[in-house]
């Protein structure tokens, strides 16, 4: 006979929240476990009532969706929290915020609208500034335009299974360069793919076309996490429940 988990099964989610940190500074070098670790206990210090799993091992109910590679800042990084009480979202996002180290800063916390689809349907591509040191805007320019000629690029990308050669042209959808003097930056929209395309794999294809070697690391900051709509723009994942919180808002002060 099946065992069954003793005591009462944990209360239902009652609500869902999704949020937009970023992760900035030395925690750009904390990987997703470390970051999903402190997210976690920090949920615990600020008392937000969160919804668990049943079963003999509950877990708290977060989803994460699309991390950023270990050693890359972002301001674009997303999860999704069930809460077993409701909550005002601002309030959970100022909680969290006080109760994470400098460095993991919650940007904002909106309530996830009913029958909205999921957070990880509303994200297919990302936006990067890649800032190569030592190289020349105009430089760069030529190396870019001569990437985007081709039909593909391919790279050797190291995943879980040992090295594998990618194409790391298809997937980018726009690329431009800005920058100073010494300092060109990359900025890249790159669409998800499997396995993922990542900034260190557009510099090693830029390398393969021209031998762009910049002489310290690139340092990549994602900017943007969304779909990509029809003129190359990222959209915002957290719009939809926005608006449709504003949207009930209204017709609530119109009764």
């Amino acid at each position: 006979m099946a065992r069954s988990p003793e005591g009462p099964p944990p209360p239902p989610t009652v609500q869902k929240l999704r949020l937009r940190y970023a992760k900035r500074g030395p925690l750009r070098f904390a990987s997703h476990r470390d970051l999903a670790r402190a997210l976690e206990r920090a949920l615990r210090r600020s008392r937000v009532p969160m919804a668990y799993s049943a079963g003999f091992t509950p877990h708290p109910k977060i989803s994460y969706v699309g991390a950023a590679p270990t050693g890359a800042a972002s301001e674009a990084e997303y999860l999704e929290i069930g809460l077993a009480e409701r909550r005002d979202p601002e309030e959970v996002r100022a909680a969290l915020d006080a109760s994470l180290p400098p460095g993991i800063d919650v940007l904002e916390c909106v309530e996830a609208a009913e029958g909205g689809g999921s957070l990880a349907d509303r994200i297919d591509a990302a936006r990067w500034s890649i800032e190569l040191p030592g190289i020349e805007p105009e430089h760069l320019s030529a190396v870019v335009a001569e990437f985007l000629a081709r039909d593909e690029v391919t790279v050797a990308k190291r995943t879980k299974n040992g090295l594998r050669d990618v194409d790391a042209r298809g997937p980018v959808a726009s690329a431009s360069v800005g920058g100073a003097a010494g300092r060109a930056i990359l900025h890249v929209v790159v669409r998800q793919v499997t396995p993922a395309v990542r900034p260190d794999d557009v510099v090693a294809a830029l390398a393969a076309v021209a031998d762009l070697r910049p002489p310290s690391p690139p340092r990549a900051v994602r900017e943007a996490q969304g779909r990509l709509d029809g003129s190359g723009t990222v959209a915002d994942p957290l719009g939809p429940d926005r608006e449709a919180r504003t949207r009930c808002q209204g017709e609530h002060a119109a009764v």
